[in-house]
């Protein structure tokens, strides 16, 4: 009798090998369609996940056919099973959405659920002037290269043209610089451009400093007001500019005033306020003033002005500027209330 059907009877039986893991598994779908050469977008799942399969698929070293087999079997099963896929997560919808969705939902939902996002420069580019300009005078030169190579070169140049001469000389030098500056570098420069746009606090006061300034030399003896504009301009050139165009002086109704409204100014002037305004006027550009009231009023009016004028005599500075004031603040009073309309263009270029 052979010994062999002892022999396999005597002989150990094998432990049936122990169950695979879904990890396990994975890595040998992922191991298969590599050996293939498959592309697999391995990048876009979760660093632990990404982690994890590396280090199972280290771990592994043989499966027999049988076992790859059924592997396989198993995941061409569950596959048939699914239905549709989606992105996962809202930065996924947005890439899928990309191109379907107007620009300002996306930038509503990337800032609502990443706080800054993907590419902050179009938002950037977007922002008020008002809000660039004070964030370029606070940031270097090089940074401030950087933000006006990537807005349009319209704003760019609104930019530099309100910047002191040196502060902008210095930015246009390091524009230059900017070509050996990394995309990451810029990207990491609109990132934080952003955040600080952000989280700029809201202003203590509604009007722009150079209205608030206007506003108060508006009110102010032209001694005064002569003196700290040539002060201003020594000190911050764009900031005196902005000052400028916001007063507006008795000199500068002939240019703002239509002369159509001149009648509706006068009667809402109390006593004698336009005689000693006339009276008064000294200086070139308030002599151009005077004339221009007398000129838009009614003949006979305009030559009892001219009377009383001559009766009044010398007016004091000190009176004939308190009532020049107070018709510019009639004028603008007028005009705040919608009863006249000042030259828009005239009061840009003031």
């Amino acid at each position: 009798m052979s010994t062999a059907l002892f022999d396999d009877v005597a002989r150990p039986e094998l432990p049936a090998p122990a169950p695979l893991s879904r990890r396990r598994k994975a890595a040998i779908i992922v191991r298969l369609l590599l050996s293939e050469g498959a592309e697999l977008p391995l990048g876009t799942l979760p660093g632990h996940l990404q982690s994890a399969l590396t280090e199972e698929i280290g771990a592994m070293r043989y499966i027999d056919g049988g076992t790859l087999r059924s592997v396989v079997s198993e995941f061409l099963e569950a596959l048939e099973q699914v239905g549709l896929t989606f992105p996962g997560g809202i930065d996924g919808a947005l890439g899928l959405l990309d191109g379907h969705i107007s620009a300002e939902a996306s930038a509503e939902l990337r800032a609502a659920n990443f706080g800054t996002p993907r590419d902050p420069w179009p938002n950037i580019a977007a922002t008020d002037m008002d809000k660039l300009l004070p964030l370029v005078r606070a940031e270097s030169a090089e940074v401030a290269a950087v933000l006006l190579s990537k807005i349009a070169s319209a704003k760019a140049a609104e930019i530099l043209g309100r910047l002191p001469g040196d502060h902008a000389r210095r930015i246009a030098c390091s524009v230059a610089l900017t070509s050996a500056v990394s995309p990451e570098t810029v990207s990491q420069i609109g990132k934080a451009l952003h955040e600080q746009l952000e989280h700029t606090p809201k202003p203590a006061f509604p009007e722009p400093a150079a209205a608030r300034m206007g506003a108060i030399l508006n009110l102010s003896p032209a001694e005064t007001r002569d003196a700290v504009l040539s002060a201003l301009e020594s000190e911050d050139a764009s900031f005196a500019a902005g000052v400028r165009k916001a007063i507006f002086t008795f000199a500068d109704i002939p240019a703002r005033l239509s002369p159509a409204d001149v009648p509706a100014v006068v009667r809402g002037l109390a006593g004698d306020i336009l005689t000693t305004a006339l009276a008064g006027a000294e200086r070139a550009g308030d002599r151009t003033a005077a004339r221009f009231f007398l000129e838009n009023l009614s003949r006979r009016m305009a030559e009892q002005i001219r009377d009383e004028i001559e009766e009044r005599g010398r007016v004091k500075a000190r009176d004939a500027e308190a009532a020049m004031s107070e018709i510019v603040q009639a004028i603008r009073g007028l005009a705040d209330s919608g009863e006249i309309v000042l030259d828009a263009d005239q009061e840009e270029d003031a």
